[in-house]
């Protein structure tokens, strides 16, 4: 099944790892002719370099096809599942290639000595059965030159770690005492917001008592003014029975 048809992206991922996989199986190969201790370990870098892009592709596939599990069959799926276990093992044969090809090349680096291509010959090595007192003098203190160099190198770069720990505490300090600011802020405004809501409430309620005393008020002014209203209409209005003398002849027209 061509992949493009599934996926375009796991097409374009599985063209990359097959290109990574025939270039590991050439570089094998041409690493099989190199006799040289030095080409053969930077050959074997590149190699490692290789393997590492690969195992990177290859988990890109497996996340791709994850992806594209719930949108495929189970056929599908299988085959894709196979297509990674595939490459996964191919990877691992190379893997265990470079382990041995790495040990080959140490016990060359051992045993076999300084190579004679890249234009080294034999007559340029020194063997120290034929170097005076004075050449294996020479060559000590270029040694420890060289180790007191590479210590220097060593503390100089310890150094650079501590200056940028140092910087780094620096800063993780001026963002903790940001954070603490920034939590005090947010208590001082939850506090506002407390005292908000209860002067809310306080508000409300006199509001509230304010509504009432004003409707015992309207009622209030309502009760005189309709006592004015009636006045004004009927000012003579008076109960009967409080006039004297007219109180028996009204009571007897009223009994008739």
């Amino acid at each position: 099944m061509d992949l493009a048809s599934v996926n375009e992206e796991l097409a374009e991922i599985d063209g990359q790892i097959g290109d990574i996989l025939r270039a590991l199986q050439n570089g094998f190969q041409k690493l099989e002719k190199i006799k040289d201790a030095n080409r053969r370990s930077r050959q074997l870098e590149e190699l490692t370099d290789k393997m590492r892009d690969c195992k990177r592709l290859i988990k890109d596939f497996e996340r791709v096809s994850k992806d594209e599990a719930g949108h495929t069959d189970p056929t599908t799926a299988k085959m894709l599942h196979d297509r990674k276990q595939s490459m996964i093992k191919e990877l691992n044969s190379y893997v265990a290639l470079k382990k041995q090809q790495a040990s080959e090349n140490k016990r060359i680096d051992l045993f076999d000595g300084p190579s004679v291509e890249d234009g080294f010959g034999e007559e340029n090595v020194l063997l120290a059965s034929n170097m005076t007192n004075q050449q294996l003098m020479d060559q000590g203190n270029q040694l420890m030159d060289e180790t007191d160099q590479a210590i220097a190198r060593s503390k100089q770069t310890v150094q650079e770690t501590m200056n940028v720990g140092t910087e780094t505490a620096a800063a993780l300090k001026a963002q903790t005492e940001q954070m603490s600011r920034v939590v005090n802020e947010l208590d001082s405004i939850h506090f506002s917001i407390k005292k908000a809501s209860q002067l809310v409430k306080e508000i409300g309620r006199q509001v509230a008592t304010d509504r009432c005393i004003m409707a015992m008020l309207f009622l209030i002014v309502a009760g005189v003014i309709a006592v004015i209203i009636v006045k004004i209409v009927n000012p003579h209005n008076k109960d009967i029975r409080d006039i004297p003398g007219l109180a028996p002849p009204v009571s007897r027209r009223l009994l008739r």
